[in-house]
């Protein structure tokens, strides 16, 4: 349907905002904008050490790699497309190191992947634990 089809999935998608009502769930989003924006220098730094720890481990896998497995670890930014699949946990599988050295920063990068991604949770988690006990508080002050 070409264009046709682009038009009906857009109207169907605004069915279905209209049907959902999204203006009652105004609170509940207001309270998770505000959760972030309270811990926003916490996942700022979070974020910079994803990225230190995306270019630590692209230069190790560049030095370690590079001459072994020119194709995929040509340069650093070659190796970083690995550094992000690894530290993501995502892992495709379709570059991998093969020499001892490389696979053991390579477990290492995957086992820092993986506080990466626990990081920014736990300090969301938190602040949504904050704000849903400041909704109770509230509550309770004005009964």
């Amino acid at each position: 349907l070409g264009t046709e089809g682009f038009i009906l999935r857009l109207a169907r998608l605004l069915r279905v905002l209209r049907i959902a009502k999204l203006g009652r769930y105004s609170v509940a989003m207001q309270n998770i904008g505000q959760a972030i924006y309270l811990r926003r220098f916490e996942l700022i730094v979070s974020f910079a050490i994803g990225v230190f720890a995306l270019i630590l481990s692209s230069s190790i896998l560049y030095i370690v790699e590079g001459d072994i497995q020119p194709d995929y670890f040509e340069s650093i930014p070659r190796a970083m497309w690995w550094s992000v699949a690894t530290l993501t946990t995502v892992g495709y599988g379709d570059v991998y190191p093969i020499t001892a050295i490389g696979r053991f920063f390579g477990a290492i990068t995957a086992v820092v992947g993986i506080g990466l991604i626990a990081m920014p949770t736990g300090i969301l988690a938190a602040s949504f634990s904050d704000a849903i006990q400041n909704i109770k508080n509230n509550h309770s002050e004005n009964d």
